[in-house]
C-alpha cells in the first residue's frame, strides 16, 4: 500500500506542476510563440471577427427595437389625434350645429316644409317653347 500512496502523490504533483507551468506560459505570454498557436491564427481571427460580428447585430437589433418603439408611440398619437378630429366632426356636421354656422353668413335655416311641385305636359311643352 506504501506504494501505491507514493505513485498517486507523485501524480498529484506532476499534474500539479504541469498545470502551473502550463498557467505561467498563459500569463507570460510564451504559448503564443509556439507553433502550433501559428497555425491556428486563422481560426482565431475568424472567432474574433464571428464575436465582433455577434456584438454588432446585437447593437443592430437594439436599434431596430427603439425604431419600432418609436414608431409604436407615433401610431398611438397619431390614432388618438384621429379619433379627437372624427368626433370634431361629427359633432360640427349635426344639423344643429351647421344652421348655427350658416347664420352668420346669412343663411338661415328653413321652416316651411318642402312642397311637391306637379307640372302638367302642357304646362311643360309651354316653358320648353319659352327657352
Amino acid at each position: 500500500m506504501n506504494t501505491f500512496k507514493k505513485e498517486s502523490k507523485s501524480k498529484k504533483k506532476k499534474e500539479a506542476s504541469a498545470f502551473t507551468k502550463s498557467m505561467a506560459n498563459i500569463f507570460s505570454g510564451n504559448f503564443l510563440s509556439k507553433d502550433n498557436v501559428v497555425g491556428l491564427l486563422p481560426f482565431i481571427f475568424f472567432l474574433t471577427f464571428l464575436g465582433i460580428m455577434y456584438i454588432a447585430n446585437g447593437y443592430y437589433a437594439q436599434g431596430i427595437v427603439r425604431d419600432l418603439q418609436k414608431i409604436g408611440n407615433e401610431v398611438k398619437e397619431l390614432r388618438s389625434e384621429y379619433i379627437t378630429i372624427k368626433s370634431d366632426l361629427n359633432y360640427k356636421s349635426k344639423q344643429s350645429q351647421v344652421a348655427q354656422a350658416t347664420e352668420s353668413i346669412g343663411v338661415y335655416e328653413s321652416t316651411i316644409p318642402p312642397t311637391k311641385i306637379i307640372i302638367d305636359k302642357t304646362e311643360l311643352e309651354k316653358i320648353g317653347k319659352v327657352n
